[in-house]
């Protein structure tokens, strides 16, 4: 007989090919409060679950913003268009803190392996750059200082225990250098984040397994698009110095 814990995995599976994401999100969080380490299925699933609620409220949020600053002073429904973004960033952020309280109490504290402490912390810096994308005034200097010291964090560890070349560390240091760049406002720095991944990977890719190798190059090309945008690439491609 299968365990509760076998059971609400399960459980949470099955909701991921029904596309519920909000039901898979809440086995997981049953499955957290089972206790011990989180194996890498049930990380899977953890981070599924939640980075599908989270990505469909972002947006939304961006896209009613947009058309909020598109609208003022020349359209009539401003204030209803402001009614409804706040509706989107109290879901968002209701959202944020809901997987920010699974971290700090379930899930943080808990990993042997290296490689579940800095997606554990990667996850907190993620969420905590959610809730800053949206906030302002003081609440925004809380939320970007707890998401930098979360990805230092994970920095220092996956420095240590994770491959230049492993996927992880690789998805950290994307979206470490994107919360410099949209979050601090520290472009400069998020230049050299991008391009020091980049670097450190490529000469190691040739020698991955094809799985491997498709996921890291898959992440270094997302690295090598933002450069294009913030336009650190030349005309043929290659990182400008």
């Amino acid at each position: 007989m299968a365990s509760e814990r076998e059971t609400k995995s399960f459980l949470a599976g099955l909701c991921k090919q029904a596309k519920r994401y909000g039901d898979m999100a809440k086995y997981m969080k049953e499955v957290a409060k089972c206790g011990g380490e989180l194996s890498m299925d049930e990380r899977s699933l953890l981070t599924v679950a939640f980075n599908n609620i989270v990505r469909t409220r972002r947006e939304s949020w961006r896209r009613i913003a947009s058309i909020e600053q598109e609208s003022k002073g020349s359209e009539k429904h401003v204030i209803t268009i402001c009614e409804y973004r706040q509706k989107i960033e109290t879901e968002l952020g209701n959202v944020c803190e809901d997987v920010l309280d699974v971290l700090d109490e379930l899930l943080i504290h808990q990993p042997e392996s290296g490689e579940s402490k800095v997606l554990y912390n990667k996850m907190k810096g993620d969420y905590h750059r959610y809730l800053a994308e949206f906030a302002s005034g003081e609440k925004r200097k809380v939320a970007a200082a707890a998401a930098e010291e979360a990805y230092k964090t994970a920095t220092d560890v996956a420095q240590t225990e994770l491959t230049l070349t492993h996927p992880l560390r690789l998805a950290l240091a994307l979206n470490v250098s994107v919360f410099y760049h949209e979050i601090l406002n520290f472009p400069d720095h998020a230049y050299h984040l991008a391009k020091q991944a980049i670097w450190g990977a490529t000469a190691a890719l040739a020698s991955l397994p094809e799985d491997s190798y498709r996921n890291s190059a898959h992440i270094i090309q997302l690295l090598r698009d933002n450069l294009t945008l913030w336009g650190q690439l030349d005309n043929y491609g290659r990182l400008a110095l």
